[in-house]
């Protein structure tokens, strides 16, 4: 029979076993990231939608019940970070931990540890997304690398072989660009972003679709090739972001999709800054 001071401290053991799952949350103009870790590995993803007028308890509401449908209580959570390219936001996301979760958690930014030095011209202009992604890339594969965000922007950044961020480039990401089409556009009205068959439409439908598909398959390589004539042709191409599986099998310049990238660039963060 066990003794009483036994009893007391395997349900301490428990208690911090149930705790020890890090919250990443990524904040981006579109959507929220969000993610769970036990350790080092990814046991729950979500996605939801951004909105600067939500209240704190309203994203509480939403992530409490995401987190419930994978078995995971507020108690579960032991710490938390957040990442935000929408700087309103973050003091919303640092409440909603605080409150109902207990934890203050990390935020990305200035004066943070990511291991990865800055060879931007004001490395506080680069969006901290940006140095996730190279955070996460370097600790799974080995630079010169060149890593593809196809999100709400269409991002493309460049690691140097000495594991530098160099910088890169950004464009309209595809739904921003087709959402800008059909609102400025009287005769062409919403269509599905989607591989249209054939370059040359024979309807107005395929057309769009045409024009939007094989543009960004194009501007993709195009952007690939002129990073590889700089950083090098053994360059690894990474591809990540909401459109990123849409796109990668016709643009055929990528080596990897990471559709998590932005999630094990946090974790990797906090375990530096823990």
């Amino acid at each position: 029979m066990r003794e009483a001071s036994d009893i007391d401290d395997d349900d301490d053991v428990d208690d911090a076993a149930a705790s020890d799952h890090l919250l990443a949350i990524d904040i981006g103009n579109t959507s929220v990231a969000i993610g769970v870790f036990a350790g080092e590995e990814l046991v729950a993803t979500f996605r939801i939608a951004t909105d600067q007028d939500n209240f704190a308890d309203e994203y509480a509401m939403l992530l409490l019940g995401l987190l419930r449908s994978k078995d995971l209580e507020p108690d579960d959570i032991g710490a938390a970070i957040v990442s935000s390219t929408v700087p309103p936001l973050i003091l919303t996301f640092q409440q909603v931990c605080r409150d109902h979760f207990g934890v203050d958690p990390i935020v990305v930014g200035p004066g943070v540890k990511t291991g990865v030095r800055v060879l931007y011209d004001n490395p506080h202009e680069v969006g901290p997304d940006r140095v996730l992604h190279a955070v996460a890339a370097l600790d799974k594969y080995d630079p010169p690398m060149i890593i593809v965000d196809l999100g709400t922007a269409c991002v493309f950044d460049a690691v140097s072989k000495d594991g530098d961020y160099l910088g890169g480039a950004i464009a309209p990401g595809i739904g921003l660009a087709s959402q800008a089409l059909f609102s400025r556009a009287a005769m062409l009205h919403r269509v599905a972003i989607a591989h249209p068959g054939s370059p040359i439409g024979r309807n107005t439908v395929n057309s769009m679709q045409s024009g939007i598909f094989f543009g960004y398959v194009e501007l993709i390589r195009g952007m690939v090739r002129r990073f590889k004539e700089e950083i090098g042709e053994e360059a690894i191409v990474i591809g990540t972001g909401g459109y990123a599986n849409l796109l990668s099998e016709e643009a055929a310049c990528f080596d990897v999709i990471e559709p998590d990238l932005n999630l094990d660039g946090l974790r990797l963060v906090y375990e530096a800054n823990r």
